[in-house]
């Protein structure tokens, strides 16, 4: 499954003439894999012993590309680093406030919030955002 989710935006990125580079694909494979949330640091980290020679700029460089075509949602929570989330699905997030680990959540789409939000305010709503917080299992037997 997970093999053909890689597969299948490497299809997508070389439609768009964007070269695959090594780099390049197992940034996308690590995001596809990971279901931990990482941040920029964390994904150099894990591929530093595959490429001695990658950056993290280029690291940051590929998630800035792949959150501008949108295969990647940031995740920016204020001053800490933002953690990068590749999905297929529209989902949500559980976020431990004690470990800080970031759960998918999948439930229907709150589009009638969206909806309701236009009209109270009469913003034209674009997308939203839901995080929910709390102990997760882990930290409740601490």
């Amino acid at each position: 499954m997970t093999e053909m989710k890689v597969e299948a935006a490497v299809a997508q990125l070389k439609q768009s003439d964007i070269r695959i580079t090594p780099q390049r694909y197992a940034i996308l494979e690590y995001l596809i894999e990971s279901h931990s949330h990482p941040t920029a640091d964390d994904i150099y980290k894990a591929l530093a012993t595959r490429f001695p020679s990658m950056s993290v700029a280029t690291v940051y460089n590929n998630l800035r590309l792949f959150t501008k075509i949108g295969f990647v949602q940031e995740m920016a929570y204020g001053d800490s680093s933002s953690r990068f989330d590749f999905s297929s699905q529209k989902h949500y997030h559980a976020i431990c406030e004690e470990c800080g680990k970031i759960v998918d959540t999948y439930y229907p789409g709150l589009d009638d919030v969206e909806v309701a939000a236009e009209q109270l305010t009469g913003f034209q709503i674009n997308k939203h955002r839901m995080e929910l917080y709390g102990i997760c299992p882990d930290c409740q037997k601490k």
